[in-house]
């Protein structure tokens, strides 16, 4: 059993934990009525990474505590800004392996082991509201480092005092902006590091080298270069999918979506930009990416589909609904779901996602770059944008040529991802290339989205004709599933006829010109 929660704080250096004339009285902040203070906490934390540190280095960490309201297992990933992400697990011998699978993306299957033991004397004081809620808490902790690491360069011991500042779970967190500038006005400074792990490491010297799974650049790249857009569009994308893996894992709402869309951008990426990587380093990645995305697409596929035909029926007056139409669409949804759960779980826990994941890591940090690499971004990164629009391009006019049917359905799936190509692509573009890139990017954007709007009638109407036929078998009505049916085809047709109107106002001239100048 695992409990998460927000954790959203700050860390200030504190001169002293035991006389703390220094510290302002904080009910003079708006919103805080009074200090209330709880008696100390001995808090016993070893936190666990692998030999080369990969959690710090993406991060995070994994610790074992002990004392205090919330003694446990923690892992803890980054979020935007001061927050982060805090998963808990009861205390156990052995790290659990709910929170070793969620620490999967970051460790890339590397051995964990303890890494430094802190152990904090903790006095706590609570920050009140007039009606009694406690809004913040404000921590003054005395601690004591020891580095469990042998490459340790210094001492292996090491303390220091600190103070943190964290918010209540419902507290607004402009609260916190208000508290940091009394602290501020009061000399009371931002701690140098982001946690006490980090402090540890870089005090007694064991974290010397730590690797960071997000580089400025790599050493190979020239500044202002094309590869140096490429690459740091791919290093967004990788953190992305280290990033979600924990929430596909948990199956956090829309996150196999995001994580199927990263996929294939990366891939996308990949293809187009060959002049800049060696495509026989990247066509394998690219291979793995498919393989994932594909892993992936079962459960997102089944999840758009559901929502989409569930909506439907439930917009039908209930006088159009004949025969155990909800029942058997939660039937087959049920079945189609788990198995495509599994398949997406299967596909993280193994080796060959192990391996896509070190694969790609090595990509950022030793990019195998080609000549064109170090060209300006206005001459490369143009051309491949240009070469994936003529490609859109011709797919778009080759499915408006043909008759509406099945082949005229499958040119239009071939043309919406074309569009994503080209999408992609200027999305990579856009540090160098800014508003043209930006602006042809959003007409693609609107073209792909009526085709997808399309394909996914296609997909409805062959699940609900399937449906349809077993519920004739049954011996129920066929009307309600041949409504819906209808409803689909209606929708595929209004989307072939805005889809001329669309793609003439994404290739109209005065946009591919713009790139070019």
């Amino acid at each position: 059993m695992t409990y998460s929660k927000r954790e959203t704080e700050r860390k200030y250096e504190a001169p002293s934990a035991d006389d703390t004339a220094w510290l302002p009285d904080l009910t003079s902040v708006d919103g805080i009525a009074s200090v209330v203070g709880e008696g100390p906490d001995e808090l016993d934390a070893v936190y666990y990474d692998t030999d080369d540190l990969r959690l710090v280095g993406a991060s995070a960490t994994l610790r074992r505590r002990t004392g205090g309201a919330d003694a446990g297992w923690h892992l803890k990933l980054p979020l935007s800004g001061d927050s982060r992400e805090e998963v808990q697990a009861p205390l156990s011998d052995t790290i659990p392996v709910t929170l070793r699978d969620l620490a999967l993306s970051r460790t890339r299957g590397g051995e964990l082991r303890p890494v430094v033991r802190i152990r904090s004397t903790r006095s706590t004081q609570h920050l009140v509201g007039p009606e009694g809620t406690v809004l913040a808490e404000l921590s003054l902790d005395r601690v004591r480092a020891e580095s469990l690491l042998a490459k340790s360069t210094r001492a292996a011991h090491t303390s220091w005092t600190e103070m943190e500042v964290e918010l209540a779970e419902d507290t607004d967190p402009a609260l916190l902006d208000v508290v940091d500038r009394t602290l501020r006005k009061n000399g009371i400074d931002r701690a140098h590091n982001p946690s006490k792990l980090a402090r540890a490491l870089e005090e007694t010297g064991a974290g010397t080298g730590v690797p960071r799974l997000s580089q400025e650049r790599a050493e190979n790249v020239v500044p202002g270069s094309a590869a140096e857009d490429v690459l740091g569009y791919v290093d967004a994308q990788v953190h992305s999918l280290v990033d979600l893996d924990p929430a596909v894992r948990r199956g956090l709402p829309d996150s196999v979506h995001r994580m199927r869309v990263t996929c294939r951008r990366l891939r996308s990426t990949l293809r187009t930009h060959r002049a800049v990587l060696a495509r026989e380093v990247t066509d394998p990645i690219r291979e793995e990416l498919k393989w994932l995305g594909g892993e992936l697409g079962a459960e997102r596929d089944q999840e758009v589909l559901m929502e989409r035909l569930d909506a439907r029926l439930g917009a039908l007056p209930s006088e159009l609904v004949l025969g155990p139409v909800g029942a058997r669409l939660r039937v087959w949804n049920v079945s189609r779901s788990s198995e495509a759960r599994q398949r997406t779980l299967d596909a993280l826990l193994s080796p060959r996602y192990l391996a896509l994941l070190n694969s790609l890591t090595t990509l950022t940090k030793q990019p195998p770059l080609r000549r064109k690499a170090a060209g300006e971004p206005e001459q490369v990164l143009v051309k491949a944008i240009l070469k994936e629009f003529d490609q859109l391009a011709g797919r778009v006019a080759h499915a408006l040529e043909l008759s509406p049917g099945t082949e005229r359905d499958k040119a239009l799936h071939q043309a919406r991802k074309a569009a994503k190509k080209t999408r992609y692509a200027t999305e990579a573009a856009r540090a160098s290339l800014g508003k043209p890139a930006k602006r042809l990017g959003k007409r693609v954007k609107a073209v792909q989205k009526v085709l997808g709007e399309h394909q996914d009638s296609v997909v409805a109407r062959d699940v609900l004709r399937n449906l349809a036929l077993a519920a004739h078998a049954a011996g129920e009505s066929g009307f309600t599933w041949g409504l819906l049916y209808g409803q689909e085809n209606a929708m595929a047709e209004r989307c072939e006829r805005e889809l001329p109107t669309v793609w003439a106002d994404a290739s109209k001239p005065g946009l591919r010109e713009a790139l070019v100048h």
